[in-house]
């Protein structure tokens, strides 16, 4: 009699075996189709009832068949949330039936990726929408930056979100750039130390981070969106590489996102040296490369490296690119037959490949267990779609307390003359374009703006109090006239006179200006909304002028997506708030610092301009882009990189220097006291600069190299000990290499680059030495109670 037995499972399958060996025997079973079908993505949009997701049609691409592609599998679903208002249990019904089916339909059973935009919150319907990355930089806090991606990736994951397009490591070369709002900052320190957060954040919840856009993509000329980048080889290496390196090596970042920009007339979808010899071999980056959306083709369309779409994804691959996104163009057909003709070696699909099947690995895709219900859906029943709208809160309560948390600590009062706090007003007069306006705290990648406004039927989905709603709740007493003055960019004078007659009939004037975020020249701020200068939109300075001369005291407040020169205002305002588009909960936030309920703690992540025009400009300039006798442009700011004020006041002293001398592998130790000279309890935003006054290339006046935050009760010290490694000295030598050279160092201690508080010379001592490995990236600080005084 025949025992019947049960077939092993394919060696893919089995989870007790390594993982390599797995992608390995699959690799092997796969036909050249199957193969590059898991190198692409298909943009498709979730359904509102539950059903399947159907493809999105771009206006830049061809109509994609979904139902031809399942067959040989799917590598990647691009934005199933994010491209239509969906409820999101409903959405997350739509992305489990779909990837059923492309499961079912391919010989081995190997779901799609699906993958979103995070840059300010999942950029789904209905989800927080927290501060944008520019804000993140504003707090100096990275615990925090840490605890909001682990947030965004639970509530990511729990409706089947495997991949997050985030944090954009980009630093700000010319403010002038739309993209602006989308960066943390222009130091590649502070840029470094919050993205990593993110994306330590991020890849706790289980979620891909991918990291953006490598690299260049800030320093376009003249600040336009998508322009070649002017850029140098130690520019390149010792400004815009640091943070991507940093997040590789100590955030454990899955996935790089090339970006659109040439350099040197090599773009990044097709530079090598780039995508595979520093990435991989140097860094060893072991995670996917995603193209920029429509990238891949950008290399025949846009950049004239490729004749035909086999062309581009032949220099893509060969680059070291693994997935084209958003959709299939390049990396299907004319992949395929390519291969056959003998144009391209079938080699070279393997390599991408083996990447791609092994973070399926990792994410568990492959096991014979996988299940397509996401978190949000189990124990649910799943026939019953209707009973399920409303089941998902991707905006509960405690998003929004952190989003709060995170705004309160990213406004920066750049000035006041003690009009800040307000006491009890009876009679404010709130004017501008943003006073009223409710998504002027929403940056171009929050799903109202970027999605939402394309389907103006559809509620926004979540809570966005204007300020008029948050400061009449903080000033219950106060008669608050709300006039809009004039509008972000329409250059409308006819409300400016009704407006300075409200103003003259208050106790303070709140003048709130700034950018209306969108894409593609459908906001001031935002995707390819780039401006000609830093002067602010439409007839805003008119409007702020006016207000100055109405005789009464003027609080100026920003909700803005790039810093503006404010013209008199720097000099005449009663004080100026600066906020960075901060989120749903940011409103609440001023308030509070307009009050005096909250004390502000935010620093500046960008330099605020005295003059319009002088840009490009950075507070990293070497010598010789300081004012100068020969030159009748000042690019002195008005507001310097890590500027912020308090309602309190710190004292520093007693620097001691531990240890004066170190050697190239050595450190530098020090210590000084930080204590709360006033009357509240505040925080003080401590911060470490390094200049190297004597090099073999030229150097920047100051770097940031470590900074720490300090919380403070009245009359409370703290002595504060330093250590600054001989590795955060290094810089790109003559020859291209990373170097740390003998001499003396100058460091300062201090509340902002423009305001040294405490320094010291030491010095490094011996022949130097080539870093040409990891490296120690960061000064550090630890904090010792001292009694109080």
């Amino acid at each position: 009699m025949a025992v019947e037995t049960t077939p092993a499972a394919p060696l893919w399958n089995d989870p007790n075996r390594p993982l390599t060996a797995r992608v390995t025997a699959l690799m092997a079973a796969m036909t050249l189709e199957e193969k590059t079908a898991q190198l692409h993505g298909v943009w498709v949009g979730a359904s509102d009832q539950g059903g399947e997701v159907a493809p999105h049609q771009h206006d830049m691409e061809e109509a994609v068949d979904l139902d031809a592609l399942m067959p040989t599998g799917l590598g990647q679903l691009t934005r199933p949330f994010g491209t239509v208002p969906v409820d999101p249990a409903l959405g997350a019904l739509s992305l489990h039936r779909t990837q059923a089916r492309i499961v079912s339909a391919n010989r081995f059973g190997v779901p799609a990726l699906a993958h979103e935009e995070c840059l300010a919150g999942f950029a789904a319907w209905g989800a927080t929408a927290y501060p944008v990355p520019l804000s993140w930089g504003a707090t100096f806090d990275p615990g925090i930056v840490r605890r909001m991606a682990a947030a965004i990736g639970r509530d990511m994951r729990s409706v089947g979100v495997h991949q997050g397009l985030a944090p954009v490591l980009d630093v700000v070369r010319d403010a002038r750039w739309g993209r602006v709002e989308e960066t943390i900052g222009e130091d590649p320190y502070l840029v470094g130390t919050i993205g990593t957060a993110y994306v330590q954040g991020l890849e706790s919840a289980g979620v891909v981070a991918t990291l953006k856009h490598f690299v260049g993509y800030s320093a376009s000329r003249a600040g336009r969106n998508l322009a070649p980048a002017g850029i140098g080889v130690r520019e390149r290496a010792d400004v815009l590489l640091p943070p991507f390196e940093m997040a590789v090596r100590e955030g454990g970042a899955r996935s790089v996102m090339h970006a659109y920009n040439d350099t040197d007339g090599v773009p990044a979808a097709a530079d090598r040296r780039l995508l595979t010899e520093l990435l991989r071999d140097t860094w060893e980056f072991e995670g996917t490369v995603v193209a920029d959306y429509f990238g891949v083709a950008f290399l025949k369309t846009l950049h004239g490296v490729a004749a035909d779409w086999a062309g581009a994804a032949h220099t893509a691959l060969a680059a070291g690119v693994d997935v084209e996104l958003p959709t299939v163009k390049t990396f299907g057909e004319p992949l395929v037959q390519a291969v056959k003709d003998g144009r391209i070696p079938e080699a070279l699909i393997d390599v991408a490949l083996r990447r791609v099947l092994l973070q399926k690995a990792q994410l568990g895709m492959l096991d014979p267990d996988w299940d397509p219900v996401p978190a949000a859906l189990r124990g649910v029943d799943l026939d019953d779609p209707e009973s399920l709208r409303g089941k998902v809160d991707l905006d509960p309560p405690a998003n929004r307390e952190l989003a709060r948390e995170i705004a309160e600590k990213a406004v920066v009062l750049l000035s006041n003359d003690g009009a800040l706090p307000l006491t009890e007003p009876r009679r404010i007069a709130l004017i501008g374009p943003n006073a009223g306006e409710a998504t002027a705290v929403l940056g171009c990648y929050s799903f109202p703006l970027h999605v939402g406004v394309r389907h103006p039927d559809i509620p926004l989905g979540i809570d966005l109090p204007t300020l008029h709603d948050t400061l009449a709740a903080e000033f219950p007493q106060a008669d608050i006239t709300v006039l809009r003055g004039t509008g972000i960019d329409d250059g409308d004078l006819s409300g400016i006179d009704e407006a300075v007659e409200a103003a003259r009939t208050a106790d303070i004037v709140i003048v709130v200006l700034g950018d209306r975020a969108g894409l593609f020249g459908r906001g001031t701020s935002g995707e390819g909304c780039d401006a000609e200068s830093l002067t602010l939109p439409g007839a805003q300075q008119e409007l702020l002028d006016a207000l100055l001369d109405s005789g009464r005291p003027v609080v100026t407040v920003l909700l803005a997506g790039r810093p503006y020169a404010l013209g008199r205002a720097v000099d005449e305002s009663a004080a100026i708030v600066q906020s960075f588009f901060p989120g749903a909960e940011g409103t609440h936030a001023i308030a509070g610092i307009l009050s005096g309920r909250v004390n502000p703690s935010g620093r500046l992540p960008v330099s605020v301009p005295r003059r319009p025009g002088a840009q490009p400009t950075t507070y990293l300039g070497a010598r010789l882009a300081q004012a100068s006798d020969v030159s009748n442009i000042d690019p002195t700011p008005a507001f310097g990189f890590g500027h912020g004020l308090s309602y309190t006041t710190f004292a520093w002293s007693d620097l001691t220097v531990e240890t004066r001398q170190a050697s190239a592998e050595g450190e530098f130790t020090l210590a000084f006291t930080l204590r709360n000279t006033g009357e509240r309890s505040g925080t003080e935003v401590v911060q470490l600069y390094l200049h190297d006054p004597v090099a073999s290339v030229v150097q920047p006046v100051q770097r940031l190299v470590g900074y720490t935050r300090v919380p403070l009760a009245p009359g409370e010290a703290r002595r504060l000990h330093v250590t600054v490694p001989a590795d955060v000295a290094s810089f790109t030598g003559r020859d291209g290499r990373r170097v740390i050279e003998p001499g003396e160092l100058d460091l300062r201690l201090g509340s902002s680059s423009t305001a040294a508080r405490l320094g010291t010379t030491v010095t490094l001592t011996g022949p130097g030495r080539e870093v040409d490995g990891p490296r120690r990236f960061h000064a550090t600080f630890v904090q010792e109670a001292t009694q109080e005084g």
